[in-house]
Order: structure tokens, then sequence, then C-alpha cells
């Protein structure tokens, strides 16, 4: 079988699934040479990966919420499939996170030692503050911004993916977030692409995630 894998940078307003028809396997061309660049709008009703990716039959590992934005790993390999999305293997998944406030010290080691979000223990991640803004491109529409209120951006790696996790957590310690964007899955990350772009594997990419 034909395996392929691709990562693709989902923008904001778009959900994490294709609807309706899959793209006709027809006039495809096995890869961009340059990345696709279809953005949606976020003033219609949400996109789907349909309206950005034109690859049939491969699907996304995990998924993202539609107010999320960053890396997704699409592909038509049921094992990859299987060992990212099971909760038994713990893979990394890094995400860039801008929350309300600034975060005190305390509220920063509760969320690496976990916190009980509905019943629900949180397994230990790493966080860290980071010191300026990170290089993202704007988000389309911005986030709401508020003179009074100061915002900061944390990075936190987690070896789950619960619903909406990394929003409860923070939300837990008193700090909402406002931008959500993950950058990295395992060795994969987002690299120079932008809102709107997929890419497939390169072949060292791929072997090192055939060997998780």
């Amino acid at each position: 079988m034909n395996y392929r894998y691709v990562i693709f940078y989902k923008p904001y307003n778009v959900v994490s699934q294709f609807s309706g028809d899959r793209p006709s396997t027809q006039n495809l061309v096995s890869q961009p040479s340059q990345p696709s660049t279809r953005r949606g709008d976020p003033d219609q009703p949400p996109s789907t990966l349909k309206n950005f990716i034109s690859i049939p039959d491969v699907y996304p590992v995990g998924r993202l919420d539609r107010d999320s934005e960053g890396l997704m790993l699409l592909t038509n390999h049921g094992r990859i499939q299987h060992r990212l999305s099971h909760p038994r293997y713990g893979h990394p998944r890094t995400y860039w996170v801008q929350v309300e406030y600034i975060p005190s010290p305390q509220a920063l080691e509760q969320l690496r030692r976990g916190i009980t979000i509905r019943g629900y223990r949180t397994r230990p991640c790493r966080v860290t503050q980071l010191e300026a803004d990170p290089p993202l491109p704007p988000r389309v529409p911005p986030i709401r911004e508020r003179r009074a209120i100061p915002t900061a951006w944390l990075e936190m790696t987690l070896t789950e993916g619960k619903n909406r996790q990394v929003r409860r957590m923070t939300a837990a310690v008193g700090y909402p977030t406002l931008r959500l964007v993950r950058v990295a899955i395992a060795h994969l990350s987002l690299g120079a692409l932008q809102p709107g772009e997929w890419r497939e594997l390169t072949q060292v990419e791929r072997q090192a995630l055939l060997s998780l």
C-alpha cells in the first residue's frame, strides 16, 4: 500500500475533519511543488480539511478544536494513527498558549504537576513562560484585546490530548486561554509552513515516525 503522511497548518475557524464528498482522485498531483495556500474565510461558516487538502483517503491523527490552530498530521497508515492516538503511548505535543494576565510561579507549578479537571487528573507536563511573543502570523480574526489586562505566552508540552485540555488547564489555575497553537507533534514541527499550507513528510521525517 502507498502510505501517505501529510502535515498541515490548520488555521482558526477550520474543523478537523473532512465532510461531504472526498476530493476526486482525478487530476491530483502526488505531491505539490509548493505548499497549498488555500485559506478559510472567518466571516463564513467553518471550513473543513477538504477545503485545503487534495490528497484522497488520508485522515487526521487526533484533532484540533475549531478555535485552535497549528500542526496536524494526516495519514492513511492505520498503525501510525493508532500509535499516535492511543493514550498509552503518550507521545509529546507542544503548544504555544496565549493567556490572560501574567501567570504566577505557583500557577505554572500547578500546571506542571497536574491538576484535576472534571474528575480527571492531568499528567505532569512541561510548562515554561516565553520571554517574548513567539514568531506566529497574526490570527484571522485577531483575539480580543483589553488594554487593562496584560497577556503572556506559555510553551506547554503534554503527553495526552483530552478534549480542550490545554484551555481547561489554564482556566483552572485562573488564566484563560486566548490563543492556542500546536507547534509540534513528537519530532514533527510547523517549520516554515503558514496557516492553510500543507506538505508531505520528508524521508527522514517518515523514518523517524515509523520508528516510534
